[in-house]
């Protein structure tokens, strides 16, 4: 059997696919099977900060496989790896957060959080906002906002609460229960690339610590660099009680962390949690080679120069297809087109593949662009080109033309 046609036999159809068969990478560009070159402007979903097989990555890789991959006994046992990151990471976490715990994704990292929040405070209940998105273990989809997240799995868990984003009166009546926690994207990523107001974070921050509950900032997709600073809570000035991180961490293997303050990690008890592959020595030593190549070679600001180019084109399209393009919005490289019909989302991403561009499909009528953070002006204006392109054969197709006569 051809690849496509063995996935779609044997595998278990939970994802729309593209029609594409990706062979290899190198570093922004990745290669079909029939040896077309197309530009990544997915990462994975933000995993692959450094692109596609990036020497930093490939070296740490091999030299720790072939010393050890897993240790005897997994975290039972000590590992210079393991220690190693820990050393980098406290480099550039802010300064409270002083304990970590590795995890294998973004989802186990924030199920890690929301058990040991209750186990710290004594307290059921978490808060959430609407259009929010945490994973998709169970823990983690209960405190997921969107539309299409928990009402779809049974049980949902109890004692969960959600109210919209950016608006204290909600927020205010929320907080006189108490809770264990209340978690946030400071950028909802699923939700569509939204950033939650200064203002409302500061007044949600001091609510936190009146109630007696801790505060969990999901960086899993805006932490390592991504929105142009290392974490996103710099931007805001907020040190959380509890943060996760995930996605680029390791550069494009499955690894995630979770931070958290001394004064919280002292009410966790041993046996409290663990892992199998919780801070492995393979994906620990290939996370501390990318924590200490973004933090050397300044990548925040490249993102944030480089970001803001980006918008600025962005706009440029939005004023060139305004039937098409309804806003867009973004901060560093991650960034959104929203369209002026939901049904135009995997059309458009099709006819980016046709140019050679890679997009991510997202909900809400959404197209996300979250290339490489290794990107330079020359590639992304070649990127814009082709998005340019995409739109504009999606503005002549029938598709469009059809919807337009409707």
């Amino acid at each position: 059997m051809k690849v496509q046609e063995t996935e779609d036999t044997y595998g278990l159809a939970v994802t729309r696919r593209q029609p594409l068969v990706i062979e290899r990478g190198d570093g922004v560009t990745v290669w079909d099977e029939k040896g077309n070159a197309l530009l990544d402007f997915s990462s994975g979903w933000g995993v692959v900060c450094l692109g596609h097989n990036h020497p930093v990555i490939l070296e740490a890789l091999t030299d720790q496989a072939s010393r050890i991959i897993q240790n005897p006994n997994s975290g039972f046992t000590y590992s210079p790896a393991r220690a190693a990151l820990m050393s980098a990471m406290k480099e550039v976490l802010p300064d409270a957060l002083t304990k970590i715990w590795f995890a294998n994704s973004g989802a186990e990292a924030n199920d890690a959080a929301l058990k040991l929040a209750r186990k710290i405070t004594g307290r059921e209940s978490v808060l959430a906002l609407e259009g929010s998105f945490h994973g998709r273990t169970l823990a983690a989809l209960s405190v997921s906002g969107g539309p299409e997240n928990p009402a779809r799995y049974l049980p949902r868990l109890s004692g969960n609460y959600f109210i919209p984003a950016d608006d204290t009166e909600p927020l205010q009546s929320a907080m006189q229960v108490p809770l264990a926690a209340v978690i946030i994207e400071l950028v909802q990523g699923e939700g569509g690339v939204r950033a939650l107001d200064h203002d409302y974070l500061r007044s949600l921050e001091q609510m936190c610590k009146n109630n007696g509950c801790l505060l969990i900032v999901d960086e899993v997709q805006t932490g390592y660099c991504r929105t142009g600073e290392f974490f996103a809570c710099e931007r805001y000035g907020l040190v959380p009680d509890m943060m996760t991180m995930g996605k680029g961490i390791a550069g494009g293997l499955p690894f995630a962390a979770l931070a958290m303050r001394e004064e919280h990690a002292a009410r966790v008890e041993l046996g409290d949690h663990g892992g199998t592959y919780c801070g492995n020595p393979l994906s620990c030593a290939v996370a501390a080679a990318v924590t200490a190549f973004l933090k050397q070679q300044n990548m925040s600001q490249h993102v944030r120069l480089l970001g803001a180019e980006a918008l600025t084109d962005l706009h440029k399209l939005q004023q060139q297809f305004p039937e098409l393009v309804a806003e867009v919005r973004g901060i560093g490289l991650m960034l959104a087109i929203e369209l002026s019909d939901h049904d135009l989302v995997w059309p458009l991403t099709e006819a980016c593949q046709q140019q050679g561009l890679i997009v991510t499909p997202t909900r809400n009528g959404v197209v996300r662009l979250l290339p490489p953070l290794i990107l330079t002006s020359v590639t992304w204006q070649q990127g814009v080109e082709r998005l340019r392109a995409a739109l504009q054969a999606l503005w002549q197709s029938k598709c469009w033309a059809s919807m337009r006569t409707a």
